[in-house]
């Protein structure tokens, strides 16, 4: 049995629970709420973490392998304290680890699940291959579309999914959720044929 660390990136706190630069929180909830998982923040670690199992049957189906879901409790851009810390405390190599993270490069909805690769400005990722030391970790990217007119990319991630987009979300995170257990069960390039668009 191995142990594999699947984190959402995020911001904690309420002011930005439904900010498109916290869909990783939203995937890692919706696979804790699939194993009847709950967090808990351990001591030390500077992340709400949920333990459970994910098999052929699904997440939370035993026997299989370990499944650790991560909230880091940092800002986004110290995301990678908890990770490396994680990371160390379960002994989980870089290739057991997947980071579920917003990407304004995909339109609304769009999935890319890769191995590897730069950070792409994105500082939740920055920080991480700083603590892991590598850049060599599984992401699941969900894309939230670049702002238009003359709106940041700041203020565009850091904003709320707007009210009508609400449905289409949820279906969304659903989806991303599928494609984190996929690629635990079936791998890479399986996942990437059924999800990548």
């Amino acid at each position: 049995m191995s142990t594999w660390l699947l984190v959402g990136l995020g911001n904690p706190g309420p002011d930005y629970e439904r900010t498109r630069h916290n869909v990783g929180f939203m995937i890692a909830d919706e696979l804790a709420r699939r194993a009847r998982a709950s967090f808990s923040a351990p001591r030390g670690m500077r992340a709400s973490v949920a333990e459970t199992v994910i098999s052929s049957a699904g997440v939370g189906s035993p026997p299989g392998d370990k499944l650790v879901l991560v909230k880091p409790r940092t800002f986004m851009n110290e995301s990678g304290q908890a990770v490396g810390k994680l990371a160390s405390f379960y002994k989980v190599p870089v290739d057991h680890v997947i980071i579920v993270h917003d990407e304004i490069d995909l339109e609304f909805g769009q999935l890319r699940i890769k191995r590897g690769g730069g950070d792409n400005g994105h500082n939740g990722l920055k920080s991480v291959r700083a603590h892991l030391h590598t850049g060599d970790f599984y992401r699941v990217r969900f894309g939230v579309g670049r702002p238009t007119g003359h709106h940041a990319a700041a203020d565009h991630v850091l904003a709320t999914f707007p009210s009508s987009m609400r449905e289409d979300l949820a279906a969304e995170v659903q989806r991303a959720a599928d494609a984190c257990e996929t690629l635990i069960c079936e791998g890479l390039t399986a996942t990437q044929n059924k999800f990548n668009s």
